[in-house]
């Protein structure tokens, strides 16, 4: 659009859209739960000093050399001990664990230790727990940890893999759910 162009729109045009809101907590956590996420459980300690949380924003960063990327809230209770044990494994759940899922987000309370009640645990090079048989799992050494804000980006280097079978667990809009095949 040419300057004249541009000064003759009328101010109506300059508006924000009516479905346009500030940048606030609740409006982008609000826009970021229309984008569907893979479900994973983050789990990471050893014994009696185990916890973990369900996240949607694990990722691979790379394949080359192979790296995930986690972000971790700082006031979550495996910030401190994925910190510690410098591990953790993502644990891509099927959709018949939204159990694990809602255990590990601490639905009906559940903490700590007894977020692992139910499942099979394993572990593979990191010592990190592994759901037994979790649709896909991925064991990480942890090489680079940036703080930033309320969360800490995590990046790990995978050691070990695990593969299952089975269809994605998925999390949009509020709700878990799987594509329909």
């Amino acid at each position: 659009m040419t300057p004249a162009q541009n000064a003759a729109r009328s101010s109506d045009e300059n508006a924000f859209p009516a479905n346009a809101f500030s940048a606030d907590v609740a409006n982008v956590k609000g826009a970021m739960r229309s984008l569907a996420g893979g479900i994973s459980v983050i789990t990471a300690g050893v014994g009696d000093d185990r916890t973990g949380a369900t996240v949607t924003t694990a990722t691979a960063l790379s394949m080359d050399p192979p790296t995930m990327i986690v972000n971790i809230n700082k006031s979550s209770s495996s910030w401190p001990v994925i910190e510690r044990h410098r591990h953790f494994c993502v644990n891509i759940l099927s959709t018949d664990q939204q159990g694990i899922a809602e255990k590990f987000a601490g639905f009906g309370g559940v903490k700590g230790l007894a977020r692992y009640d139910g499942a099979e645990w394993i572990t593979l090079e990191s010592g990190a727990p592994v759901l037994a048989d979790a649709l896909a799992a991925i064991d990480c050494e942890v090489e680079e940890i940036i703080e930033r804000h309320s969360h800490a980006i995590i990046i790990g280097r995978a050691v070990a893999v695990l593969k299952g079978e089975g269809r994605s667990l998925v999390y949009s809009g509020g709700k878990f759910g799987h594509f329909a095949e």
